[in-house]
């Protein structure tokens, strides 16, 4: 079932996004400054929206934009450069890839921008939320643009329209509390949540987006915000939380915090409950412990349930060994939680591993080549895709473009976030 529509937030920071340099595909594509090294033999013109779908295997010119030369945002530039060659090496289907480096100042975006217009059928880029943002507010946007982030005040109430030939498919955190706000409401009919957040920004626009989309859903919503100097959760501000939740328990709590965080909440949440039939029991004969009960169901604050996002699954095989977590829910890509997916068993993993945050602009990358194909070929219409992402429909060439990702929802089993069905 389709999610409702996001409801009109206030414009949020820009997103902070984390890579790794990957190796290089077997076949280097093109990097190029100025608008001769960009032109490629096998060009074919721009086809309209209403033109006929274009036959597979003829050629399609695709310009890459990415922050290459940015200091702050090369890495993640690269990551996602790495993905997307990795799935243009599995399925070439006669498209030829340019790839443009660029920095952050947005002049020298448009500027490339504009010259890889004139070049190629289809822009895949820019990454950054700013440049994003140069790019939908210019008169540039007249070819298909896949935009890697969403632009500035995207959602909002008195955003601006997008240019009908863009399509914004970024990964978004705000989006994906949405979500977690709707599978929780179905799992948890008529509950109320506690919303447990610190004053990171990131987690504030995580909280934000549940407590809207909560009380879009008609349910009742508290928030909590703690003080985390160094990181850490305040003890006295965990004390008081538990004392406040004995006396008026929700049904469910959301964490908008970090693996870390959330694994010192629940923790000191649990350890203030310790009932009599949780004590050791010690037989004197024989100076023997007794036989072990029989395990019991949580109850107290271990039996409310849990949710969050995929801030909660650091990846990597960085995940604690310990099961503070375990029972926890949240939703994640495909790529992070479902190694057995068909796409995910068909593209390469990077060698060298890194944090989750640097492998999901890895999966981007696969899933943004992928939906740039379907396009080239079929400019106007709709499509789903089992994407290494989640579940991505889009609609295209047919109006304002709209773009869906469904994620994958998991529950930590042993200390590992495990998909589950929904």
């Amino acid at each position: 079932m389709p999610l409702p529509p996001p409801p009109p937030e206030p414009p949020p920071p820009a997103a902070e996004v984390f890579a790794i340099a990957m190796p290089g595909a077997a076949a280097q594509p093109t990097r190029a400054p100025d608008t001769d090294q960009l032109r490629t033999e096998n060009a074919t013109g721009y086809r309209p929206a209403d033109d006929a779908t274009k036959p597979s295997g003829a050629p399609v010119r695709m310009g890459l934009i990415l922050p290459l030369r940015s200091e702050t945002l090369g890495a993640a530039a690269e990551a996602l450069r790495a993905g997307f060659m990795a799935a243009w090496e599995r399925d070439r289907d006669n498209i030829t890839i340019t790839v443009v480096e660029t920095g952050d100042v947005a002049q020298d975006i448009l500027s490339s921008y504009a010259q890889t217009l004139e070049a190629v059928d289809l822009v895949v880029g820019p990454l950054a939320r700013s440049a994003v943002t140069a790019v939908a507010t210019s008169p540039l946007v007249t070819k298909p643009t896949i935009a890697l982030n969403h632009p500035e005040g995207y959602g909002t109430a008195n955003a601006t329209p997008l240019p009908q030939q863009m399509l914004p498919m970024g990964l978004s955190i705000e989006e994906e509390a949405r979500q977690v706000a709707q599978w929780a409401a179905a799992e948890q009919p008529g509950a109320s949540a506690m919303i447990i957040t610190t004053s990171t920004p990131w987690q504030r626009r995580i909280a934000a987006a549940f407590a809207a989309h909560w009380q879009q859903l008609g349910q009742q919503v508290r928030m909590v915000e703690l003080s985390a100097p160094n990181n850490y959760l305040s003890d006295p501000e965990l004390v008081q939380l538990r004392a406040r939740l004995q006396q008026d328990p929700p049904g469910l709590l959301f964490s908008a915090m970090g693996a870390d965080q959330t694994r010192q909440l629940r923790g000191a949440l649990n350890s203030g409950l310790v009932h009599e039939a949780d004590e050791p029991v010690i037989s004197t004969a024989d100076g023997l412990p007794a036989t072990p009960a029989a395990p019991v169901a949580p109850t107290g604050f271990a039996a409310l349930p849990l949710y969050g996002t995929s801030a909660l699954n650091a990846g990597g095989g960085m995940n604690s060994p310990t099961n503070e977590l375990d029972g926890v829910r949240l939703l994640d890509l495909p790529w992070q939680v479902q190694r057995d997916h068909p796409a995910v068993m068909v593209y390469p993993h990077p060698v060298q591993a890194g944090t989750a945050d640097m492998e999901r602009l890895y999966a981007l990358g696969i899933d943004a080549y992928r939906v740039a194909r379907e396009i080239s070929r079929k400019p106007a219409g709709r499509f789903s895709i089992d994407g290494v992402t989640g579940r991505l429909t889009v609609d295209f060439g047919q109006g304002p473009a709209r773009f869906e990702r469904v994620e994958q929802p998991a529950v930590f089993q042993h200390g590992v976030p495990q998909a589950v069905q929904q």
